[in-house]
């Protein structure tokens, strides 16, 4: 205990911590943002939509090359 008297005493450390205002989200943010993330999703919609469509057509086509259409009954043309 005598030696806590010895110390001299102590002011304390203020630290201020100076945040930025934080910037308002607006109407127009909102809407840039949504038509954004909505051109993303079209854009990706498009081209799954040509590559597996591409898919099909090449499936098709080959399938066709494949099994001709002869005219006999029971044979069924093939759509290309």
């Amino acid at each position: 205990m005598a030696v806590m008297g010895l110390q001299p005493p102590q002011s304390p450390i203020l630290v201020q911590i100076l945040e930025e205002p934080a910037r308002e989200t607006t109407v127009v943010d909102v809407l840039v943002g949504a038509l954004g993330l909505t051109g993303v999703l079209l854009l990706t919609a498009v081209v799954l939509g040509a590559a597996f469509g591409g898919l099909l057509i090449l499936y098709r086509t080959i399938q066709a090359r494949r099994t001709p259409y002869t005219g006999e009954a029971g044979d069924t043309p093939h759509i290309v």
